[in-house]
């Protein structure tokens, strides 16, 4: 009947699976191959390229056809991201007025693993009338390209990883993996610290936790939940009813932290029997002495603050220890530092 299917032949299928698994392995055993047989290569080409991208004064231009245009695109992000400016170029469309993007002061990288693309030897000429260093990427340093270039950096591969021999592997994880050496050797060269990639990356996990302090994410002003020392259980309820964040703090007469009211110290206060709220002393239920922080400490030192004590909130304070504001996880949570 239309819409059904055979039931499937489940030995039949692990042994597939099989067999799927070990060319698999075949697969990374060949690029892993290739990887390491381009350490064992690196010269002066490779440092003679890195002079040239480090005394770069415009930006890097990145261009590459089919597979190795999509490892050029990758390769000029991962540039950009990391100190030194770039941005990917099509080779088609550099010779029909996009080469006009091109500068003096420029440096352009092609890949091809071929070293015979047409697209990329076209505008050659160009590139070389600018007087603008090309460094090329290529699969056979006796290529055009490569004599063509500046610097040619010989990422050949023995075999590529597909069985046939035909689909771009091997070549373009090597190829990859050198424009990662590269970055990584300028972003070395030029200093680049975990700070200069948060201000790269702010919208990401690592830039925010790089980037956000404590006084940009705690709760501050009338949103701070605090009573006065003096103030009752009940009273200090009331707050922590008011302000949402299941604590209070408790302050004295300047603004100064005495302690902390957790919905985990009311738990403990009541297992201790009877308690009259109204009549019992805040003072006789907080904890005091606890653990605070400042609001110019990243948040991330926060979270693990907070992890290692086992707490779901802070009391942000000041030089003098005045609470000027308020954390909790779901702060951190929100603000996707957690």
């Amino acid at each position: 009947m239309p819409g059904l299917t055979r039931p499937r032949d489940t030995a039949r299928r692990q042994l597939h699976a099989d067999k799927v698994i070990d060319l698999a392995r075949a697969v990374l055993d060949n690029e892993a191959d290739a990887i390491r047989a381009l350490g064992a290569r690196l010269d002066e080409h490779f440092a003679r390229a890195c002079q040239f991208l480090l005394d770069c004064e415009g930006r890097i231009i990145v261009t590459g056809m089919g597979k190795s245009g999509h490892v050029g695109s990758k390769i000029a992000a991962t540039l950009a991201s990391t100190g030194s400016p770039a941005f990917f170029v099509h080779p088609g469309e550099a010779s029909h007025g996009d080469l006009g993007m091109v500068t003096a002061k420029d440096v352009v990288l092609a890949l091809s693993n071929s070293g015979e693309t047409d697209e990329i030897l076209t505008i050659i000429p160009l590139i070389k009338r600018l007087d603008v260093p090309l460094i090329t990427l290529t699969g056979n340093p006796e290529s055009r390209m490569a004599r063509e270039a500046t610097v040619n950096i010989d990422v050949s591969v023995e075999k590529e990883a597909c069985p046939l021999g035909l689909a771009p592997t091997s070549s373009t994880t090597a190829a990859l993996a050198m424009g990662d050496a590269l970055a990584v050797a300028l972003l070395e060269s030029r200093g680049f610290t975990a700070d200069d990639f948060a201000l790269s990356h702010p919208g990401g996990r690592l830039g925010k936790r790089l980037l956000l302090h404590v006084r940009d994410i705690m709760h501050q002003g009338d949103e701070v939940p605090r009573v006065p020392e003096n103030a009752s259980l009940g009273e200090a309820l009331e707050e922590m009813t008011r302000k949402g964040l299941g604590v209070t703090t408790v302050v004295d007469s300047q603004g100064r932290i005495k302690g902390i009211f957790t919905d985990g110290d009311l738990r403990r206060t009541l297992e201790g029997g009877a308690v009259d709220v109204r009549a019992t002393p805040i003072a006789e239920c907080m904890t005091p002495g606890c653990f605070t922080i400042s609001p110019d400490v990243l948040a991330a030192e926060a979270l693990e603050n907070m992890e290692s004590r086992r707490i779901n909130a802070l009391p942000v304070v000041d030089k003098e220890q005045r609470v000027v504001g308020a954390l909790n996880m779901h702060d951190l949570l929100r603000a996707g530092v957690v």
